[in-house]
């Protein structure tokens, strides 16, 4: 197993580090240091380790992030993947599979979220270079031959998790009395998807490569399949929850009340997301099996071991 990242400041550096540091525990597990918009440090990974199946994780996230330094998509996002891409390309490589999004079906309302829904309509940097990814792929898959699965990600949450996220921010503000600012005054909705099963869903998929549709038309397109070896999925839990029954749950497993400051909603997000996920089921028999609020408590747990943080007595 190989490990590519350039470990940027975005997020705390020393918590990558320490996930570094557990996946160095395997057997077998090799990291290199580099930039995906550096196309020939990918390339030398590739020549040294001749890879046959891709999981291309890496981008640079947030929503909010990509309204203040679009830059950093374009660079990542784009230029990243084509490297990656074209890479798989001349190394024959058996299979990439690359984190997509939810945020690619933007301004669509109609729930639960298919693949079979149109997506041209993206209300962010970053769920427009998502959406670029997928036809990127599809353009390499249709030429080349080469099988590419896009998974949509369903607001991933979980142990060793970003701390630009809503469970991480809520958890670390009430430990410290501060209050939670929670946007479109908490009439929110996410598929919140656990990572374990998030894990699940890339590994089954990485081991099917994406085939050819016979039942696709261009009479009639199906924007989730097609007649080159190209797929898209979504992967979440399948199950939205209110943001304030989330923040409910995070209150019980800290045994803490919080603090709420209520805002309205911001530039670039959407009230509700909601995953069919029978494709993937189909495919790869995918089933999401962690609830909610035992995800929280595991994140809980983890963030109190992480941090030394002493639960009340």
């Amino acid at each position: 197993m190989i490990g590519f990242d350039n470990l940027n400041a975005y997020y705390d550096v020393a918590l990558k580090e320490a996930r570094l540091a557990q996946l160095r525990q395997f057997p077998g597990f090799a990291f290199t240091k580099g930039d995906l918009a550096d196309g020939e440090a990918v390339r030398l990974v590739f020549e040294a380790h001749r890879p046959g199946f891709v999981a291309h994780l890496a981008a640079q996230a947030g929503v909010r992030h990509s309204l203040k330094a679009p830059q950093d998509f374009i660079s990542a996002n784009l230029v990243g993947f084509f490297h990656i891409i074209e890479t798989c390309r001349a190394f024959a490589v058996r299979h990439l599979v690359y984190a997509s999004s939810s945020s690619v079906y933007g301004a669509n309302t109609r729930q639960p979220y298919s693949v079979s829904d149109s997506v041209d309509h993206p209300l962010s940097l970053y769920a427009a270079t998502k959406k670029s990814n997928e036809l990127v792929a599809h353009t390499y898959s249709h030429i080349h031959g080469l099988p590419t699965t896009g998974l949509r990600f369903f607001t991933v949450y979980g142990p060793w998790g970003r701390p630009d996220m809503a469970l991480f921010l809520f958890t670390r503000a009430i430990l410290a009395g501060e209050p939670i600012d929670v946007y479109n005054h908490g009439q929110m909705k996410r598929d919140f998807t656990y990572v374990d099963d998030i894990v699940e869903g890339v590994v089954r998929t990485l081991a099917q490569p994406a085939a050819p549709d016979p039942a696709w038309t261009g009479a009639a397109p199906d924007p989730g399949s097609s007649a080159a070896p190209w797929r898209v999925y979504n992967i979440g839990n399948n199950e939205p929850v209110a943001l304030l029954d989330m923040i409910a749950m995070v209150e019980r497993a800290l045994g803490r009340e919080a603090k709420k400051t209520l805002l309205p909603m911001q530039p670039g997000d959407v009230p509700s997301t909601y995953a069919d996920i029978k494709a993937l089921e189909q495919a790869v028999g995918f089933r999401p099996s962690t609830p909610l609020d035992v995800g929280i408590g595991r994140f809980v747990a983890w963030y109190r071991d992480f941090y030394r943080v002493r639960a009340r007595r």
